[in-house]
């Protein structure tokens, strides 16, 4: 005797748990995908090359070229200020030949011949100022102590970062979050079908019982 097939037929309540646990399944799945393209890849390109060393300066100077810089006066106001190159040079412990010191890949990006980019103010003897003070700190305060330092020998072998712009905290929100999402919309999908085969079991039974 073939066994008949039982068709659930679900609540308003139950189709709108299922569409909800659908649409956080495919909203991780689609931030997995974003996120992985926008910050997932270059944060792992930037620490599969940046290794990191011991950092020695060996020289702080100002150049007499200056760069300009973008300044914010209001809500629809901006204008361009000017500041002084600071280069930070230093020695590696992986490495013996001097290299430019740069705060992080961003403002390697935005400036590749200095070391040190000021907030931008609308006064130009202010950034000088900045600039200055970033220079006594270098000499002063670190001197020829040892610091922690990134590069990359074969990409970047004349420039090392002082600090990552990615870090273990960008990579693991990269993946928990969507993941998270992910896993509670699994969560929402399983429970609701549970409950409804359960729901349609105790029927059948009570049906059952009173034949």
């Amino acid at each position: 005797m073939a066994r008949s097939r039982v068709v659930y037929k679900y609540t308003e309540a139950e189709d709108k748990s299922m569409r909800l646990g659908f649409l956080l399944i495919a909203a991780g799945l689609l931030s997995l995908l974003g996120l992985g393209c926008c910050w997932l890849r270059p944060a792992l390109q930037e620490r599969g090359g940046g290794v990191s060393a011991n950092c020695t300066v060996l020289a702080v100077r100002q150049l007499g070229e200056r760069f300009s810089c973008t300044f914010s006066c209001g809500a629809a106001c901006r204008g361009t200020a000017r500041y002084p190159c600071l280069q930070v040079l230093v020695r590696t412990s992986r490495s013996p030949a001097p290299a430019l010191l740069h705060e992080d890949e961003r403002q390697l990006r935005t400036n590749p011949k200095c070391s040190y980019i000021p907030p931008c103010t609308r006064d130009d003897q202010e950034n000088s100022e900045n600039v200055t003070y970033k220079q006594k700190y270098w000499k002063k305060k670190v001197g020829s102590q040892p610091f922690t330092c990134y590069f990359n020998q074969h990409l970047r072998p004349d420039d090392v970062m002082l600090k990552r712009t990615h870090d273990e905290t960008v990579l693991l929100h990269c993946f928990l979050w969507p993941l998270v999402t992910f896993l509670v919309g699994v969560l929402i999908v399983v429970l609701t079908i549970c409950a409804k085969s359960l729901a349609v079991r105790a029927e059948a039974i009570k049906k059952k019982k009173h034949l």
